[in-house]
């Protein structure tokens, strides 16, 4: 029963999560409380904690860990100089002329935004704020508006270059930069079929998403291409650098995000929307979400000297290597449990706590990582756009005006979480959707 106290601890985080406690003390405290029954019991080593010191300085001194920052002040930048809103204006009349050309617009940005924030919270809330109104101005339906919002706000989770997949690469023990490429076809596809929807039911029930009016479509010619020039090409190549910089062994990815936080203040300068004030607003978002991101190292850090002093992390591994169904049995079980956990606790508690011990046991299947890690990502993306506990809901609800019902969000996510499902599966049966790019990148490496 005692080998049992190292499971106990995961029930004791999740009941405090629960209850609203800071998730970096809430693992430090639960080590700490659990360290004491253990010792008290003659199960643990109190000396362990004096490996802690150690074991933090070597998750901090990680150089793959410094990209999030920077990946953090370039979306920062980019949403709080209205780069990100002219995008999403300029898509917007570019489309005006087909029905749902706006979902289309938010969509694309919805993408790209995700992309340089990989944080649910930042894009949703963003998109929510510029997005919403207008489609419901122009008589968009209420569900389809919503689900397009919260469904490309979800982007960020596997589009490259994230925060979420810099932190899973770095938990999972692999290359940053092959799994930027692993989830590069997998988001497009995602992408994709969001768009294709949008197409083919507005085609179906024109009545849902309007085309814009005349009036609102007032850029012709030379002006419309000044205009896509200014507001669109630049974000678009800033991207295409800091991956391409990646992909091509230029740059590691802090390298990369080091460029792109510079790229994104060039950028603010050159469409005349930089502030000293509005930096000092980035630096601050960049510290407090980076300060959280080590605050949460730090606890799980502690939680896992614990546990494995208590030897819960052996108990956890044999439970998980002899379920039923060998490989197949663990996939289900692990993409289960993610996806709940997603429900209640947002990713980097996930990633900290759930993913380390998953991720020996897919190594000794001989899964490949980056696969692994890509599905992750695909099925925490899924969990957090799912009724009725979806992250994204919540977010969007909070900003949605009155008029917008929550169980207007809760249907106009439904049909999004079907196809992203239908996604999810075609990269689960077709692996070389993930693998074929990172295959290509080091055959292009070794070549060189």
């Amino acid at each position: 029963m005692l080998d049992w106290l190292g499971i106990l601890m995961f029930a004791g985080v999740f009941l405090l999560l629960l209850l609203g406690y800071p998730v970096a003390f809430t693992l430090g405290g639960v080590a700490v409380l659990f360290s004491l029954i253990g010792s008290a019991l003659g199960v643990f080593n109190l000396a362990l904690w004096g490996t802690l010191p150690l074991q933090v300085f070597n998750t901090m001194s990680n150089y793959t860990l410094l990209a999030i920052p920077y990946f953090i002040f370039m979306g920062a930048m980019l949403e709080k100089s209205g780069i990100a809103e002219r995008l999403l204006e300029t898509i917007g009349i570019l489309f005006g002329r087909v029905r749902g050309g706006l979902a289309l617009a938010v969509i694309i940005v919805g993408a790209l935004l995700g992309a340089t924030t990989g944080v649910v919270a930042a894009t949703v809330v963003a998109m929510g704020l510029i997005s919403l109104p207008i489609m419901l101005r122009y008589g968009y339906n209420k569900e389809l508006a919503t689900g397009v919002i919260v469904a490309s706000g979800t982007l960020g989770q596997i589009i490259p270059p994230s925060v979420v997949l810099v932190v899973l690469a770095d938990q999972l023990g692999i290359s940053v930069g092959d799994l930027f490429v692993g989830a590069l076809l997998p988001g497009l596809l995602m992408t994709t079929v969001f768009a294709l929807h949008v197409l083919v039911i507005t085609l179906i029930r024109p009545e849902l998403a309007p085309a814009l009016p005349a009036e609102v479509r007032n850029l012709r010619g030379r002006h419309l291409l000044s205009r896509v020039f200014q507001a669109m090409i630049p974000p678009l190549l800033l991207i295409i650098l800091v991956l391409g910089s990646i992909f091509f062994g230029l740059a590691t990815p802090t390298e990369a995000g080091a460029l792109g936080g510079i790229g994104a203040i060039v950028l603010a300068i050159a469409n005349q929307r930089f502030t000293w004030k509005g930096l000092r607003q980035v630096c601050d978002a960049t510290l407090r979400i980076t300060s959280m991101v080590v605050l949460i190292l730090i606890g799980s850090t502690a939680f896992s000297v614990v546990f494995r002093g208590l030897n819960g992390e052996a108990v956890m591994r044999t439970m998980l290597a002899n379920l039923p169904g060998g490989e197949v049995g663990f996939l289900a079980i692990s993409m289960l449990v993610v996806f709940l956990l997603g429900f209640f606790i947002d990713f980097f508690q996930i990633a900290f706590i759930i993913v380390p011990l998953f991720a020996p046991v897919a190594q000794s299947f001989g899964l490949d990582m980056v696969w692994y890690g890509v599905i992750l990502g695909a099925n925490l993306q899924t969990s957090f756009l799912t009724p009725p506990f979806g992250f994204a809901l919540f977010y969007l609800r909070g900003i949605a005006p009155e008029s917008v019902k929550t169980s207007d969000i809760y249907r106009g996510a439904t049909q999004f979480v079907l196809l992203q499902v239908l996604v999810l599966m075609a990269i689960i049966r077709f692996p070389a959707i993930v693998t074929w790019l990172p295959s290509l990148a080091q055959s292009n490496m070794v070549g060189n």
